[in-house]
């Protein structure tokens, strides 16, 4: 999901910071009950669920489906399979666009059958994601209208439907009622309280590690069965003594959402010299609206430094799109200096084509920079040039 959240899982409001602030010291830990991916998390094999379930007892996971009314997460189809093979639950969500009923019925019927398209089996929870420029700029009224409108369209499909919002949003910017509802608010370290106990599920971190998987994820407590089909779990971890080591590890983890610098004016015009990808908000864990090849020119309207990253804003059509510049320090260039790079290592079921997604580079680019052609095969743990 999209992570500078208003995030792609948006901000925590001055209030909700103070709370965890003040949050008592008891050791009760959140849990790791389920985990959202999507293409920001690149291919996710079957041995890295099974790793979630038994080693930090993952029960369910949440896939991106779309997004808007026409992009469809390339990855869908393989993380709705991985997901079974693991033996867990499986949900999926759908990033909303729409700022008018109709708009909310369209996009419905085309999560509902790119659903149905990538195997999301009927059952599952499809789960409208709603935190968008689009969504911010309605009234509450008008929220809650496209909601319901949405989660009676995406029923028709036989999905269960749901509502992800910041905390900051729900019963704000929408009505998000007790006993439902994906409520995403961020302590990172979680002391003794579940600060959404009475909605289906607490999205409490957004950069969870797991042991075997690369990058940062999103995790969530579960607080219903709703995300377990409708019935007590089943899913059993086979290391329980990891489980609870794991889940003990990540809620002492002390990072917090960086600070946030001031936006200030920056109408410029750029070239890219590379790729760069372009960003549904001011951080890496943002979803990704496009890749833009090298070439392309960029006029931005505003820029700022957070994150160890300087990024600039472009305004669209329906919106803002955020593009990272690098270290704090460089220009809109994406270019690292010396011969510094960075690696990938290749994972079991990996690709030149998936490496390249990942990494904002064609196949073709990736293949040179690393003298092979996109012809050569690649193995499990070979390290590969991305940066």
């Amino acid at each position: 999901m999209i992570r500078v959240k208003l995030k792609n899982k948006l901000a925590l409001t001055g209030a909700a910071t103070m709370a965890a602030l003040f949050l008592g010291l008891s050791a009760n830990a959140a849990r790791m009950d389920m985990v959202d991916v999507s293409n920001n998390n690149g291919y996710m094999s079957t041995a890295e669920y099974v790793s979630m379930r038994n080693e930090f007892g993952v029960k369910a996971v949440t896939v991106k489906i779309s997004e808007g009314g026409t992009y469809k997460d390339p990855y869908a189809a393989s993380n709705i399979a991985n997901v079974q093979s693991a033996g867990m639950y499986i949900n999926g969500y759908h990033f909303a666009r729409y700022a008018t009923k109709a708009q909310a019925i369209a996009e419905a019927d085309f999560a509902g059958k790119t659903a149905k398209a990538a195997g999301l089996p009927v059952g599952a929870v499809l789960a409208t994601d709603v935190e968008s420029q689009e969504a911010n700029n309605q009234s509450k009224a008008a929220n809650d209208r496209n909601n319901a409108a949405f989660m009676q369209e995406i029923q028709k499909f036989g999905y269960r439907a749901d509502i992800y919002t910041s905390g900051s949003w729900a019963n704000n910017k929408m009505t998000v009622k007790g006993k439902t509802g994906w409520i995403a608010a961020y302590p990172y370290v979680v002391r003794g309280k579940n600060w959404y106990s009475t909605n289906h599920a607490w999205q409490w971190s957004s950069t969870a590690k797991f042991r075997i998987s690369y990058g940062g994820f999103d995790v969530s407590q579960l607080n219903s069965n709703y995300y377990t089909a409708g019935q007590k779990s089943t899913v059993k971890p086979t290391n329980k003594a990891a489980v609870k080591a794991n889940n003990r590890k990540a809620n002492k983890n002390t990072s917090r959402p960086s600070v946030m610098s001031k936006w200030v004016k920056e109408t410029k015009t750029y070239t890219l010299k590379t790729a760069v990808k372009l960003r549904t908000g001011a951080s890496t864990s943002s979803n990704t609206i496009a890749i833009l090849p090298a070439g392309t020119t960029v006029k931005t309207d505003q820029a700022i430094i957070q994150g160890g990253y300087r990024w600039v804003r472009q305004p669209r059509f329906n919106g803002y799109g955020y593009l990272a510049t690098g270290p704090a320090s460089n220009t809109l260039e994406y270019v690292k200096s010396g011969t510094t790079h960075t690696y990938y290592t290749v994972k079991s079921g990996d690709s030149w084509w998936a490496i390249a997604q990942r990494n904002g580079l064609s196949m073709t680019t990736l293949a040179i920079q690393n003298g092979k052609t996109i012809y050569t095969t690649i193995y499990p743990g070979q390290r590969l040039v991305v940066r």
